[in-house]
């Protein structure tokens, strides 16, 4: 078990890690002003982010991906070893079993979809 919680803040520090480097883009400073002298106006499609945000919003998004795939990963292996296990002894429950097997695999898409949803605020 100690083996697995190391493993689990390894692999938490490496996403935080990767993923930490976005920056938002930052218009150049010559064209932030019209011909007229007067700054221009932002662009409401793209509002600027601050480095900070960019951070907090990259490490979320490598923390929920991160967590839940970990998680599905070891629904997965804990029910699928009680379904073959179950499945030795009686084979009719095999099919009984692979909603269990499927439920726990959303986990990891219902992750990826939250991080796909966390990547659309930048």
């Amino acid at each position: 078990m100690k083996a697995l919680q190391w493993m689990l803040l390894a692999v938490t520090v490496a996403a935080l890690l990767w993923g930490a480097p976005v920056r938002a883009a930052e218009p150049a400073a010559d064209s932030a002003a019209q011909p007229g002298g007067e700054p221009r106006a932002q662009a409401a499609d793209h509002p600027a982010v601050s480095d900070a945000k960019a951070m907090a919003l990259a490490a979320s998004v490598a923390f929920v991906t991160a967590v839940s795939i970990l998680g599905a990963a070891y629904a997965v292996g804990r029910i699928g070893s009680a379904a073959l296990g179950a499945a030795a002894e009686k084979p009719e429950l095999l099919l009984r079993s692979l909603p269990f097997v499927g439920l726990a695999e959303g986990l990891a898409v219902i992750g990826f979809i939250v991080a796909v949803i966390l990547l659309n605020k930048f």
